[in-house]
């Protein structure tokens, strides 16, 4: 019996390491039937031999086995529509492949090389950059001129903030992607309009499309104009009817012959459609267009509805108008409607040419899985270090009780909660804006942080709000956080709404692209030659229960032994993040393949439960991104608190995710045993964040130290006391240089040698007087009196312009 024990074991060894099934689980059914014959139970043998037949026997597995489930898969899973398509061919995955897998291979992570900036760069940012930000006023911007001043227009062009990601050989800046990421972050810490107009061209515009799919005439004449600001670029897709579902466009082209340029029986397209929310609509000069393509005469080819295609349209074509302004929550970049009446376009306008002709759609996917990944995560950093800078600055300037604000536990636990979560935005977005500059291309890991980073940046901005009280809801010029908070819910909702995102995007398309074999299964399913398609069928299902049985494996190993024996990278501060995200991946696999197997093709509707797991997929997701971070800085030991709250956070969260889903799934008893025997056996181990790294975590925003500058690098910073965040500034360290001469009077106050209580002129001066502090230290007392007057100052009008 003690020999049949090691057996199974070893059996389990085998599955966990990856071993095929089929081997495996023959050299058990014959360890089995050698322990049934010894022991004359032929009954067992009898089992275990028809098990080993119906498994080892290909024909017989087959019939049994594979073809039923070859055939419930089909009828159970909708066939995969053209856009669903080429949503999936888009782009690539990486390191969520990984973690999709159940067993991640941390060298994938580790080997990626930290992000630099050349010295072009660095020189861009530290010039052209920091000039711009000085030129900007977010109040003058957003409530006088409602646009961005004429000489910062200029500026813009003239600098080539346009023309970043063209490259050199049509005049544009050929920057990385990281570079691109610290010019928008930089931009987006001083005035989001700004931001914005700077990081659309730069994104999902024409230029993107062009450099991907053009030819090489429209690349020679675009490019140059668009790197130099001559043409200012919208890309019009969303429309009344066509919002988030944006494949559903009712835009339409027909391939037919027209006039152009005085010529007669031009071969081209007659366009009609409507389109809104087009930022940089109302200026643009030139359009990139979104549209189906019809050809009912078959003058291009022998289809009829060929899809949809792009091309770009000069703004003032015949039959082009340009609407006025959309009002986005008082945020001063351009954005507005525009539509198309007849207008006919010659051939040679549509992106690509002919080749490109229906694959419109393709490009836009294509486009999204790197540009996703950019600007908007850089806005959403540059938002969360500017608000955690100088609302953790003002809660040591402002007092109440006699104490600075940030002294309270209640305003503690934002401050953490602000420092931690900055802390992981600015992770995830430099780590995949890394990736991205080696090559990779992860569509999914895209949809995580654009989703992630632009609900925990709301997080953060709604945290600095509560703590700033009555100086935030006040607007005005004085007023650095009240614009922020107002266009939060444009970052929500722009380049895949945020709801969306979470629900369909992120676990519905990754389970398929990033899970190790139920995209090669569905391929299968729609092969024409039928006995091929079982064949491949068959090997790829046994590998698949082989891949469940060793997640079944795994979690329960790994939850028994809290991971202590995987082996992981990390060192003695780290290593038990890197324990818990193995744990926890295995984890998440192994019900992604329960959720799959119980629901099938429902799975698709079930947005509750694919919400769910895209929370778990994303937050270790982000803690990976922590832990590189914290490595590739040096593992500095001042960083420690917000690793430490950020890795906690983040495994807690992942966790709460996963508990969730086997609330949820169907079959409650059995997922009831999922969690309660194989993934959480002795109960839920990991916890939020407790009240010491909470205090460890705030206190850095209240102190001028290298970790707060680390973890604000990179943002606009000044110290003119007339501007909305350079008196935050001067105050900030004029309060903390007079820390220690407070504490000689407070002290001298409790032993009696000063009787005044409050602090003012006669308790300084009877303290000079007393020779408890020196003139030169009064000054210093008066300096921070008469900066933090300033610093919680806020406007007053006497007459509103709404």
């Amino acid at each position: 019996m003690i020999w049949l024990g090691i057996f199974i074991i070893a059996w389990a060894v085998l599955v966990y390491y990856q071993i095929a099934l089929l081997q495996s689980t023959a050299i058990l059914t014959a360890v089995l039937m050698t322990y049934s014959l010894q022991n004359f139970n032929l009954w067992v043998w009898i089992v275990f031999l028809l098990i080993a037949m119906i498994i080892n026997l290909p024909m017989i597995r087959r019939r049994l086995i594979s073809q039923p489930a070859f055939n419930w898969m089909q009828s159970a899973l909708p066939e995969i529509s053209q856009t669903e398509q080429e949503a999936l061919d888009a782009g690539g995955t990486w390191w969520d492949a990984e973690l999709f897998s159940g067993k991640p291979q941390w060298d994938v992570l580790l080997t990626l090389r930290a992000p630099r900036l050349s010295e072009e760069e660095q020189a861009f940012i530290d010039g052209p950059v920091e000039t711009l930000c000085a030129m900007l006023d977010d109040w003058e911007i957003t409530h006088q001129l409602q646009d961005l001043p004429e000489h910062v227009w200029d500026y813009i062009k003239l600098h080539k903030f346009c023309g970043m990601i063209i490259p050199k050989k049509y005049g544009g800046l050929d920057f990385s992607h990281f570079a691109h990421s610290e010019v928008v972050m930089k931009i987006a810490s001083r005035c989001s309009s700004a931001a914005v107009t700077v990081m659309v061209p730069n994104s999902l515009g024409p230029a993107k499309l062009l450099l991907a799919c053009g030819t090489v005439e429209q690349k020679d004449y675009y490019l140059p104009r668009l790197a130099r600001g001559q043409e200012i670029p919208c890309f019009a897709l969303t429309g009344p009817n066509a919002g988030s579902d944006a494949g559903s466009i009712p835009d339409t082209g027909i391939v037919c012959y027209g006039s152009h340029e005085g010529k007669d029986q031009v071969l081209g397209v007659r366009l009609n459609w409507e389109k809104r929310y087009i930022t940089l609509g109302p200026v643009a000069t030139v359009i990139g267009l979104a549209f189906k393509l019809y050809d009912p005469e078959h003058l291009i080819g022998d289809k009829e509805n060929i899809g949809i295609t792009v091309a770009l349209i000069p703004a003032n074509t015949p039959g082009v108008s340009i609407g006025h302004r959309h009002f986005p929550l008082n945020a001063a970049f351009q954005n507005g409607p525009n539509w198309g009446k007849d207008v006919f376009i010659p051939l040679d306008w549509i992106l690509g040419g002919l080749e490109q002709v229906g694959n419109g759609w393709k490009m836009l996917m294509q486009s999204l899985a790197t540009g996703r990944s950019i600007s908007l995560p850089a806005l959403s950093a540059g938002t969360a270090k500017f608000t955690c800078r100088n609302t953790g600055a003002y809660s040591r300037i402002r007092k109440q009780f006699n104490l600075s604000i940030g002294e309270f536990e209640g305003i503690e636990e934002p401050l953490a909660r602000m420092a931690g979560e900055t802390y992981i935005i600015n992770a995830a977005r430099t780590v995949t804006a890394a990736a991205l500059d080696q090559g990779h291309k992860p569509s999914v890991i895209s949809a995580i942080i654009k989703y992630e980073l632009t609900e925990r940046m709301r997080r953060v901005v709604n945290d600095g709000m509560d703590i700033q009280g009555g100086s935030g809801i006040c607007l005005g010029p004085k007023n650095y956080l009240g614009r922020l908070y107002q266009v939060i819910p444009v970052c929500i909702t722009v380049e895949g709404a945020n709801i969306l995102t979470r629900t369909m995007m992120i676990f519905g398309q990754g389970v398929v692209r990033c899970h190790p074999l139920i995209y090669k299964e569905m391929t299968t399913l729609y092969m024409e030659d039928k006995a091929q398609a079982l064949q491949q069928f068959d090997g790829l299902i046994f590998k698949h229960l082989g891949l469940i049985m060793r997640n079944k494996v795994s979690s329960f190993w790994l939850a028994i032994t809290q991971a202590k024996f995987a082996k992981t990278p990390g060192n003695h501060q780290t290593r038990t993040y890197y324990q818990a995200i193995a744990r926890l991946s295995a984890g998440f696999a192994l019900l992604s393949d329960y959720a799959i197997i119980t629901l099938g093709g429902a799975l698709k509707r079930k947005e509750r439960i694919s919400g769910r797991f895209a929370d778990a997929i994303s937050n270790l997701y982000l803690c990976s991104a922590v832990l590189k971070q914290f490595e590739d800085q040096g593992c500095p030991e001042d960083d420690l608190p917000l690793m430490h709250w950020a890795c906690q956070q983040t495994i807690y969260q992942t966790q709460q995710a996963l508990v969730e889903i086997m609330r949820i799934l169907p079959f409650s008893a059995m997922a009831w045993c999922v969690n309660r025997i194989i993934i959480f056996p002795l109960g839920k181990p990991y916890c939020s964040p407790g009240d010491q790294l909470i205090h460890q975590t705030a206190t850095i925003l209240l102190n001028d130290t290298e970790t707060r500058d680390r973890l604000t690098q990179g943002i606009y910073i000044n110290e003119i006391e007339g501007d909305a965040t350079g008196r935050i500034e001067c105050a900030f360290k004029a309060v903390l240089a007079a820390i220690p001469v407070e504490k000689k009077i407070r002290q001298a106050q409790k032993s009696g040698l000063l009787l005044t209580k409050r602090l003012g002129d006669a308790l300084l001066s009877q303290a000079v007087e007393k020779k408890i502090i020196t003139t030169e230290e009064r000054r210093l007392i008066d300096e921070a009196e008469r900066t933090r007057s300033l610093a919680i100052e806020v406007d007053d009008f006497a007459t509103l312009k709404i």
